[in-house]
């Protein structure tokens, strides 16, 4: 790969800029990004690495805050050209006094920039002081991509926008969001970079190649989380004597832990798939999936969702807590004793194979009342964690409201037998209590790995298809929202 390539971000205070560089750096932490005017008051720069190299520098600029008073005394200063004029202007004394914001954006653009990425926020009216930064900015002689942002807010002036820039003579633009970024439009934006560029073309495309390269990687390795939790849950078995069982306090805490190791699981689960999309630890929120302090609105185990999830499995009605005490449960599939008390599902007793029954048969002669989630609360965490991976991987790192996550729901539709039958495929785990991660390390287990790989594949297949559709399908903005 070349030199990296030298992108100075530059427009009016509070367009997004710093928000622009936190998603294309994935850098929560760069800058600071504010409702308030002149947030950035130094040209900062932040690096963007590819396969260990460096292939971007970026250089944040502040805000042109006075274009218009600007360009009048450009247009006094000697030079037979724009650019010169621009030069006379930085080494005159007004560069260090009245007009010091707007010195230190064009010189960063001058002397430290290959090209411009001009953000502009569209819910903004064109005005005259807009005109002018994109007249001192040409002015640099540096060539100017302008991204427009918000556009998809519904205050968003995009036409407007296009004509005002079309009249600028600025007729290569880009759409970005910066908050909830569409589809491939991270790569897009250095496709478009490329026709102002030809130099750097071979450059830039494999950047956008490496680029396309680390998001199918950053989703395989999301499906492989998730398909191995999948398995921890699946296989987490917890038995507690009969006479113990007996007494109601204990039977309910011992119902209550297991389902806090559950919520445990899932809470692992989002916290890697966060750190994978590069986000912090509290950036999401998942209304529905369990967590012991009791943060979440809904859990696994509400029985209204698990009544939705075990009709979409083929289970009818029979849907009560969630978890089988599966000593109880006969090869008819009846629930008796303990289970009927617990309201347990008989939707998993037989799924797992000869090996969990021989298990339930055993503990049954001894007298050891066993817990085991059954199905459909793996189809809602599937559900859940498959949500959450689509919206991480349509969000910006700008974005400074928690990301709330709510799965589809059985009732829409979307729970279709590819993951009706991906629950089912995780029966060997129910028999194998070994392959449940108890401190979330790896389990040596050469059938364990096989069927995450395999797991893994299935998701992977799901959402790469989804992830081929640049433009975002409306309905599915159901999957995020901040709040």
């Amino acid at each position: 790969m070349n030199e990296a390539l030298r992108i100075a971000v530059v427009g009016h205070t509070n367009a997004g800029k710093t928000s622009l560089l936190r998603t294309l750096t994935r850098r929560v932490d760069f800058g600071q990004v504010s409702d308030r005017p002149g947030t950035t008051r130094h040209a900062e720069a932040v690096e963007l690495r590819l396969d260990g190299r460096r292939a971007v520098r970026f250089v944040d600029t502040p805000g042109l805050e006075d274009s218009v008073a600007l360009l009048q005394f450009l247009s006094r200063q000697p030079g037979d050209s724009r650019p010169e004029r621009v030069r006379a202007f930085l080494a005159g004394p007004e560069a260090r006094a009245g007009f010091e914001q707007e010195a230190k954006v064009l010189r960063a653009l001058l002397e430290q920039a290959d090209c411009a990425m001009l953000v502009i926020d569209t819910r903004e009216p064109v005005l005259p002081k807009h005109r002018a930064e994109i007249e001192i900015l040409a002015s640099c002689a540096r060539p100017i991509l302008p991204v427009l942002n918000f556009v998809r807010d519904g205050a968003s002036r995009r036409d407007d926008w296009h004509r005002a820039l079309e009249e600028s003579n600025l007729h290569a633009r880009a759409e970005f969001d910066v908050v909830a970024p569409f589809i491939g439009a991270e790569q897009q934006l250095y496709t478009d970079l490329g026709t102002l560029l030809p130099a750097r073309r071979a450059q830039l495309r494999a950047i956008t190649a490496a680029l396309a390269q680390a998001e199918r990687e950053r989703r395989q390795a999301a499906c492989r989380l998730i398909a191995s939790t999948l398995i921890d849950v699946a296989a987490q078995r917890r038995g507690l004597p009969a006479d113990e069982f007996a007494d109601p306090r204990r039977q309910q805490a011992f119902v209550r832990d297991f389902q806090g190791q559950v919520g445990r699981h899932a809470r692992r689960a989002v916290d890697e798939l966060l750190a994978l999309y590069a986000f912090r630890a509290d950036d999401a929120e998942l209304a529905q999936l369990p967590l012991p302090d009791g943060r979440w609105e809904d859990d696994l185990f509400n029985p209204e969702l698990l009544l939705q999830a075990g009709k979409r499995l083929g289970l009818g009605a029979m849907i009560g807590a969630g978890v089988g005490a599966v000593a109880d449960v006969a090869l008819a599939g009846l629930s008796l004793g303990a289970a009927t008390t617990l309201g347990a599902t008989v939707g998993g007793a037989v799924s797992g194979g000869w090996r969990p029954l021989w298990r339930k048969l055993q503990n049954r002669i001894d007298g050891v009342q066993e817990l085991t989630v059954e199905d459909p609360v793996l189809l809602l965490l599937a559900d859940h964690l498959l949500a959450l991976t689509r919206a991480l991987a349509r969000r910006g790192h700008a974005a400074q409201q928690r990301l709330q996550v709510r799965g589809t729901q059985a009732d829409e539709g979307w729970l279709d037998e590819g993951l009706r039958d991906l629950v089912r495929e995780l029966g060997p785990a129910r028999g194998r209590p070994q392959w449940e991660r108890r401190t979330g390390s790896a389990v040596a287990d050469a059938d364990r790995q096989a069927l995450e790989s395999a797991l893994a594949r299935r998701l992977d297949g799901r959402l790469g298809q989804e992830s081929e559709v640049l433009e975002p399908v409306p309905q599915r903005r159901r999957l995020m929202s901040d709040g």
